[in-house]
């Protein structure tokens, strides 16, 4: 039966379950009594929808609340053992995985290394195959308990109904490559458990605009500052987020050559990759044999040393020079689309941290107009440096969440306290 808006009894009945549960998901514990003014309903149909969720298992009570000379009231919350997701950051140097309970609290992870320069297909599949196995067995979970498997990947990724998602990563050496249906193929999961493939930096700007500096903004820029650099905007019309190819926007003509082989690339000059290839051309030298994170670590002991050592002149120099391109790139967002906010996360971007931030502001302020700049927040992001996973793992997150906690489409068709993912997101927080 259809309503008069063209949409089903069903359609109906499922759009109440998915308003219930993002309520308690993102501002549980509540009550019933909240749940009516909140979510708009009426007090039967919350009844009716809390009672089918805690029959699903999905929902609990949690405690009570005394109420205006009445009876106490129940609270109510998402159940974390209700379903469980695996977050997968695709990333420069490491492929990493994390299972996560519903309230995205960590259960196990794997990390492989990436050789520099090797992104060879076979070998980053094999690493999340291997991974997504290591974590489940870890966990002693059944992969057909899994709500979903989320991967946040460098490059652009679309989609099409035979395929599904392809990845043009053109910094890696990636044109076209079917992830998806390679791992569809290989990876050993039941048919049932989706893959949810989308651009690193898009997964980042997720999770810190649901639980990190971005909660609560209406529209915020949020940059993911590694070896290279990408952004991910979210605003009214792009709720769940665009990713920008920012870093390859041109700032300086005839520059320095860029890993996707044009010149003068942002990337060029403010990736950490860039960044420590620049300090040993201008005669820094980090350790012997040391990978990216310990000589960006090695270059930030240098110019901003301990106690009553002197500052490197040099590194100071190359630092000074990345927050000023930093800046000036961020200018250009700021002047495209005059955001409320912009965090700044990615490993990189968190180690330089404090101590970097004001030169880059104060460089995107002047490099912007003034109305914008004088409108914009730039902050560090607070999810910590893998919150790549956590962003990856909120795609099947939302798609469970729309759904309204229906396990699958097949199931779906039929007829006080903090919130819980605010702890388990606690420790990972940038101080």
């Amino acid at each position: 039966m259809k309503a008069r808006n063209g949409r089903t009894v069903r359609d109906l009945r499922r759009g109440n379950r998915a308003a219930v549960l993002r309520q308690l998901y993102f501002d549980g514990p509540l009550t019933r009594f909240d749940l009516g003014p909140a979510t708009g309903l009426s007090s039967g149909s919350v009844s009716n929808v809390v009672a089918e969720l805690i029959a699903d298992g999905v929902v609990e009570e949690a405690g009570s609340v005394d109420s205006d000379g009445g009876r106490p009231r129940t609270l109510l919350r998402v159940r974390p053992e209700s379903g469980h997701l695996i977050g997968v950051d695709v990333g420069e140097t490491r492929v990493r995985v994390e299972l996560f309970d519903l309230s995205l609290a960590e259960v196990s992870r794997a990390e492989r290394p990436l050789e520099p320069q090797r992104y060879d297909v076979e070998v980053v599949t094999g690493h999340i195959r291997d991974s997504v196995a290591e974590v489940l067995a870890t966990a002693g979970l059944a992969p057909e308990r899994l709500l979903g498997v989320g991967i946040g990947v460098p490059g652009i990724v679309a989609r099409d109904a035979e395929r599904g998602a392809t990845v043009h990563g053109q910094t890696i050496g990636w044109d076209a490559v079917p992830l998806e249906a390679l791992l569809r193929e290989r990876a050993g999961l039941p048919e049932r458990v989706p893959y949810f493939i989308d651009n690193g930096a898009k997964t980042l700007g997720q999770a810190e605009m649901w639980f990190g500096a971005g909660r609560g903004a209406g529209d915020a820029v949020v940059v993911l500052f590694g070896s290279g650099v990408g952004a991910c905007l979210v605003a009214d019309d792009v709720e769940h987020g665009r990713a920008l190819e920012w870093g390859h926007l041109t700032v300086r003509v005839r520059g320095r050559r860029c890993r996707c082989g044009a010149l003068g690339c942002l990337e060029a000059y403010a990736g950490a990759e860039a960044l420590v290839a620049r300090w040993q051309e201008a005669g820094g030298r980090p350790p012997a044999g040391a990978d990216e994170e310990s000589a960006l670590t090695a270059l930030l002991a240098a110019a901003y040393p301990e106690r009553d050592g002197t500052p490197d002149p040099v590194a100071l120099e190359v630092l000074e020079e990345t927050a000023e391109y930093l800046g000036a790139g961020l200018s250009d967002l700021v002047n495209l689309f005059q955001p409320e906010r912009i965090l700044i996360g990615g490993w990189a971007g968190l180690q330089l941290g404090t101590r970097f931030l004001p030169s880059v502001r104060r460089h995107a302020t002047a490099y912007s107009l003034h109305h914008p700049a004088g409108r914009v927040r730039i902050e560090l992001g607070r999810l910590g440096p893998d919150a790549v996973t956590v962003g990856a793992a909120t795609l099947p997150l939302a798609d469970f969440l729309s759904r309204g906690g229906h396990r699958d489409n097949a199931a779906a068709e039929e007829d006080g306290p903090a919130p819980a993912w605010r702890s388990a997101l606690r420790e990972r927080v940038v101080r």
